[in-house]
């Protein structure tokens, strides 16, 4: 539904055209990329001085707090608020756009100053709910590190909002470079401060990394020439759709991050180590969803709610079809790797200084539990995205919800006899429960999604993968019994993943899978220049 009635004379923004988008795209792709090597940087340092010790243990669970708030607000923000400002920036209403922005933002400042005020008091309260096996002293320990944390939610919740701002303007690198700027400081603090401050430099270097992610994004701000005012304009019809749609939403984001609570709740009540090493295998899990899906899906967004502003149905599933087509051809190949590599992927990123080889087989046990699971958390990010394009928060809300509720019974349930590796199993399962449900609700906002073009893709995704995984084993058999005699384990990682990796796009290749033709073609018009084609500048689908 529009905000108000189209106003003649004003300037309707074009969509952006395939290769803008396939720019764009890369763009994320490659700041997440860098982001996301330096969070595995910051990994490795944390497992070099704190490797599974009761410290991280106490940091881990100190966090959980302030990373559901972050998770609730941050992302609840960015898309409640991209639908609106993309379409008020589509219809030429940039100053109506940027009062709707001052709004919110002043609105955001009065109610999560308050909120961290309280938090910060009631600390010794809710902590031990996280935390329920950690003895007082630790427990002390934690509730000083959440309090250190607590008020950088007022900087992650700003900075949703200026995202949002600068996506609906199509400026994606400044949000891009924001995990950069997080992991830079963060390990930057382990470095500089571990002698002096043990475990607590870390708290230091994320607290500071967490105020860049806000100061990183106000100079592209600046460059838009923003329209900020201090006042709160609660009539505006934009500013009532946002928080229509910011309720539910931010429902639906606490249900996801209440995943993150249980998972560690319930892993404190096992043996000291196990919510390190679920922390490390969730990381390795989280690399290729955030370079790749959360890249995909970052670009689209606007992209989706343009097209759904302009009612133009046609285009917008096509958008969707190939939005799922890519993440797939990255997810299904990566789960393959991370089950059949996993003691050797940990091993070479992890296993020094305090991570020793027992560190290495618990999280190298773990990581398969978590991995199957990608695919649908990689779908799940782009077909949440798809439904709030469309304005429907109702239902992403109740699946999430939902899934949260399967995911503890599941918990319940597995703990008793696999222990961590069953509640990343419960994890796993509730993400593809709550796949099947979006995939669903998305085929019908839009009337239809061709489910039988994106099986048909899968298949072929998954005959690649099968070959991928044949390669790999025979890679890690010959790893076994002639790989360290002759090749250093970083060699041995990159020579596996190589392998495979050609595997996977010959054998995609000659199955003719429209997600290689489609990378193919993309390069091949990088490569010449970028010569435009007849569907470019007019919103034609990117697929």
């Amino acid at each position: 539904m529009a905000l108000t009635s189209p106003t003649p004379g004003r300037k309707v923004i074009p969509l952006p055209s395939r290769r803008q988008v396939a720019g764009s795209t890369l763009l994320v792709a490659g700041a997440t990329l860098a982001s996301t090597v330096m969070g595995f940087f910051r990994e490795v340092i944390n497992a070099r001085y704190f490797g599974t010790s009761w410290e991280m243990d106490t940091f881990l669970a100190a966090a959980v707090v302030p990373t559901i708030l972050f998770g609730v607000f941050n992302g609840a923000l960015v898309n409640a608020l991209v639908p609106v400002f993309s379409e008020l920036v589509q219809r030429g209403e940039e100053e109506r756009a940027w009062r709707v922005a001052s709004s919110v933002i002043n609105a955001l400042i009065i109610v999560l100053g308050f909120g961290v005020l309280v938090g910060w008091i009631l600390a010794p309260l809710y902590v031990p709910l996280v935390a329920k096996g950690f003895p007082a002293p630790q427990m002390s320990v934690c509730v000083h590190m959440t309090r250190i944390l607590l008020p950088t939610i007022m900087c992650t919740s700003l900075a949703g909002v200026l995202s949002a701002i600068l996506y609906s303007h199509h400026r994606f690198k400044a949000p891009a470079v924001q995990g950069i700027a997080i992991n830079f400081a963060t390990i930057g603090g382990v470095l500089l401060w571990h002698g002096h401050f043990g475990i607590f430099a870390l708290v230091f270097g994320t607290a500071i990394g967490l105020a860049l992610q806000l100061a990183v994004q106000i100079p592209p701000l600046l460059q838009a020439k923003p329209g900020y005012r201090l006042f709160i304009d609660l009539s505006d019809p934009a500013f009532k759709k946002i928080y229509e749609l910011l309720g539910p939403i931010i429902i639906g984001s606490a249900a996801g991050q209440m995943a993150l609570f249980f998972d560690r709740y319930f892993a404190s009540q096992l043996s000291p180590g196990y919510i390190s090493g679920m922390n490390y295998a969730t990381k390795l899990v989280g690399f290729p969803q955030q370079i790749f899906a959360a890249a995909i899906a970052t670009v689209i967004f606007p992209l989706l709610s343009r097209q759904f502003a302009r009612k133009d149905n046609e285009t917008l599933r096509e958008t969707i079809v190939t939005g799922l087509r890519m993440v797939n051809f990255i997810s299904v190949p990566a789960v393959v790797a991370l089950i059949i590599l996993a003691r050797p992927i940990v091993a070479t990123l992890f296993e020094r200084g305090a991570f020793q080889s027992a560190a290495t087989d618990l999280t190298a046990g773990l990581l398969p539990f978590a991995a199957v699971g990608l695919v649908a958390l990689c779908a799940n990010i782009v077909l949440t995205r798809c439904a709030f394009a469309c304005c429907e928060t109702r239902w992403p809300v109740a699946f999430a919800v939902g899934s949260v509720v399967l995911n503890i019974v599941l918990s319940i349930t597995w703990l008793p006899t696999l222990g961590a590796r069953g509640l990343l199993l419960a994890n796993s399962v509730s993400q593809t429960v709550q796949m099947i449900a979006m995939m669903l609700l998305v085929r019908h906002l839009v009337r239809g999604l061709r489910i039988r073009r994106v099986s048909f893709s899968m298949l072929r995704i998954t005959g690649a993968a099968f070959a991928m995984g044949v390669m790999l084993l025979w890679f890690r058999h010959l790893d076994v019994h002639v790989g360290p005699a002759i090749f250093s384990r970083i060699e041995l990682l990159v020579g596996q993943i190589a392998i495979g990796a050609f595997a996977f796009l010959t054998v995609a290749g000659i199955l003719r899978a429209p997600e290689f033709e489609l990378a193919r073609a993309l390069l091949r018009e990088k490569l010449r220049g970028g010569t435009p084609t007849p569907a470019e500048g007019t919103g034609a689908p990117i697929g």
